[in-house]
């Protein structure tokens, strides 16, 4: 029991405090304060008369291709900017999206955009994002995503979730661009993102006008490949995706460097949880990528069994890909994406959600499937 003097200055405290920050900040009937907080931020920067926005990529918050892109349009004045981007780096998750488990939304703000880092991938993100959830808009007039470090020429445009990103923006009715550069190692350098923005900056004002006046394509959107040099593109090619892929490659690792005990060992729930067990405020973000940078460096898969079960007698066995030497195609054909961009073009190729198939393909289908089954089915 304390003191009745003491529980009395306590209150008068606690009431003191209170007071002062309804002062500070307005009571909107928000259960958060935090997010009142945002709301007002977010409304002395909005300008209604100016088109919405939505940045995100595969990279993460601290990747150069995103830096440069959110800078130049938000110096251009023409837009509301707003970001909502992975906490980590979620390069090759494909159209993924995260089941029973919590997500974060972790504010962010870089180049003079705000938003969010999600726990999750960049289809959650866009997902999230024009949900009506997560922003006081549900609708943009544009999806950017990118700018992403590598190709998401050919068959990489299955695995990537940058692409993947724009996809579903189309999947929900936002028209969409996505943005990759070729990048080599030993050859590519940080500034040629900026390069690569002064490229695709045109495209990009381009298609916000095109959607304004009702011209841009509503059934597809466009993944952009940026050359490796792209100061000295040769100019906008229109491209059709290609073949083009590298070879998977599973590499056995050691037992002896992750021994019995090793944290992993233990991982039956996805980084969401932990995620979402984080604190809400500056820091979270940071808190949240050192956690998923410290486990993405491990780079491994592990095979594990069913939860709770211990088995001394069960096999663990580790590995990890690796992708080797690109596999060419043979068809000489100057309008597949990766040899556009392999002869320093900008490739711009339409992708669509249809799920139409070739005529020949059908058909030899359709006589599988004859042949196959009784004639009665």
């Amino acid at each position: 029991m304390m003191h009745p003097g003491l529980v009395s200055n306590l209150q008068e405290a606690l009431l003191n405090r209170k007071g002062a920050q309804q002062q500070q900040q307005p009571d909107n009937g928000d259960e958060s304060n935090d997010n009142a907080t945002e709301s007002t931020e977010d409304s002395l920067e909005f300008d209604a008369s100016k088109p919405i926005l939505l940045v995100t990529n595969s990279d993460g918050l601290d990747s150069p291709g995103l830096t440069h892109l959110v800078e130049a349009l938000v110096l251009q004045g023409l837009y509301n900017v707003y970001l909502c981007v992975p906490q980590s780096d979620k390069s090759v998750s494909g159209h993924s999206v995260t089941l029973r488990e919590t997500v974060e939304a972790a504010s962010a703000k870089i180049g003079g955009a705000t938003g969010f880092e999600i726990s999750g991938t960049p289809v959650d993100c866009v997902s999230l994002a024009l949900s009506g959830a997560l922003f006081s808009w549900s609708k943009p007039m544009l999806v950017i995503s990118g700018i992403n470090r590598g190709s998401s020429c050919g068959h990489h445009m299955f695995y990537s979730g940058v692409v993947a990103g724009a996809r579903e923006a189309l999947l929900c009715g936002v028209p969409s661009l996505s943005i990759s550069l070729n990048w080599k190692k030993d050859e590519s350098q940080e500034t040629d993102f900026k390069d690569a923005v002064s490229v695709c900056l045109p495209l990009i004002n381009a298609a916000i006008r095109d959607v304004e006046k009702g011209t841009f394509p509503k059934s597809c959107f466009l993944n952009i490949e940026i050359p490796t040099a792209p100061s000295s593109n040769k100019g906008f090619k229109l491209t059709k995706q290609s073949m083009w892929r590298s070879t998977p490659n599973w590499l056995a690792v050691s037992a002896s460097r992750y021994p019995t005990g090793h944290f992993l060992a233990n991982q039956q729930g996805g980084l969401g949880l932990q995620f979402a067990q984080l604190g809400r405020d500056a820091s979270a973000a940071g808190a949240a990528r050192r956690l998923a940078t410290q486990k993405k460096n491990l780079e491994i898969v592990e095979s594990i069994g069913a939860a709770g079960k211990s088995d001394p007698n069960r096999v663990k066995k580790y590995f990890r890909l690796e992708f080797l030497d690109n596999e060419q195609e043979e068809i000489d054909d100057d309008d597949l994406d990766y040899r556009a961009v392999e002869s320093g073009y900008v490739a711009v190729t339409p992708l669509s959600l249809s799920p139409c198939i070739e005529t020949d393909i059908q058909t030899a289908a359709s006589d599988w499937i004859s042949a196959a089954l009784p004639a009665e089915q």
